[in-house]
């Protein structure tokens, strides 16, 4: 078996039929000091938001990043994107070390990687038009300077993800959620990007909503050859969507598998705890199957349980999950990653 370590890269041809990486992550850590102190302030501990997280993100595909909340899915693809300076280890994107980049390159460098936010409600400006907040990257980053050839592209791109171009002037509070999901997809869409993370971009919106905004991501995707690391909870969802899945607890990646494999022959125990919770439209075998129901809570990200990250909750743990701390990502069979002392 193959070990994934954070200075040796997954196989490209084992996890991708031999794709490109767009994106390398690499021993990735984000913690967030704990101080204590009014005047003199001093740390007296951290949480261990991301701890040693290692993965790839291939041209063209949707890596999805699944967990339960609190376990470190959004932080990563803020960090990876480079909006949390990280504590520790690389994000190498299209062959550069982002972590090494002084700030005007790493300026320059995020017109290729954008972000969809969680919330429509907070990521949208509410003094600003739909137009002003579709045109703001273009400003900023000194493209398309005519003010008319502007207003055009910011029309079209409006058209693109659904809505009606002649809303250019209207404000956020005018539109519903998924309307304002669409207008901060047509904003991250803007300066041509070539990586998008989408930090659960349906989770706020109505479910008559989600289906439409997840076939509108699969549909630009395809256009403009989009790459995705698409975070979410909605494990239905995400096989859908996803090529292949990055299962998170406790701020490690536990399992990493293509999409089907993982939903066929998941390995961790936390996984499997995870997919008997999503349901069957099948009544028959919904009747039949075994529900596997944590006991607890996930613990506490500043003070992880001693052993096995998991091993507080874990239904099959022994003595050595107690003793010693996750295992690397092992590669059990060809793409199919697991971090479990049980395989």
């Amino acid at each position: 078996m193959a070990t994934m370590t954070a200075a040796a890269p997954a196989k490209t041809g084992a996890n991708s039929g031999g794709k490109e990486a767009l994106v390398q992550v690499r021993g990735l850590k984000k913690h967030f000091p704990i101080t204590s102190g009014i005047v003199i302030q001093r740390q007296v501990g951290a949480v261990r938001a991301v701890d040693d997280v290692s993965f790839d993100v291939f041209k063209g595909e949707t890596l999805g990043l699944v967990g339960e909340s609190g376990c470190g899915k959004s932080t990563t693809g803020r960090t990876v994107l480079q909006l949390y300076k990280p504590t520790a280890g690389t994000v190498t994107f299209e062959g550069r070390e982002l972590t090494a980049l002084s700030s005007e390159e790493l300026r320059k460098t995020r017109q290729r990687m954008q972000m969809i936010f969680q919330d429509p409600f907070a990521s949208l400006n509410p003094r600003m038009s739909v137009g002003r907040i579709v045109s703001e990257p273009l400003e900023i980053h000194k493209i398309i300077p005519n003010r008319k050839e502007q207003q055009e592209y910011v029309e079209n791109l409006l058209e693109r993800v659904g809505l009606n171009p002649f809303y250019i002037n209207r404000y956020p509070h005018e539109f519903s959620g998924g309307q304002r999901q669409r207008i901060g997809i047509a904003r991250a869409l803007a300066l041509k990007p070539s990586f998008i993370v989408a930090d659960e971009p349906i989770s706020a919106l109505d479910v008559s909503i989600q289906a439409q905004v997840v076939n509108l991501l699969e549909d630009l995707q395809e256009e403009f050859n989009l790459t995705y690391l698409f975070i979410a909870h909605d494990l239905s969802m995400v096989r859908h969507i996803c090529d292949r899945v990055a299962v998170m607890y406790l701020g490690k990646i536990v399992e990493l598998a293509s999409a089907d494999e993982l939903y066929e022959n998941p390995l961790h125990p936390y996984t499997q705890s995870l997919l008997s919770a999503v349901p069957v439209p099948d009544p028959i075998v919904e009747m039949d199957r075994q529900r596997i129901i944590l006991t607890g809570d996930v613990p506490s990200p500043a003070n992880p349980p001693k052993g096995c990250n998991f091993n507080t909750r874990c239904p099959v743990a022994f003595d050595l999950c107690y003793q010693e701390p996750d295992p690397e990502l092992i590669e059990h069979s060809p793409g199919h990653w697991v971090s479990c002392h049980r395989t």
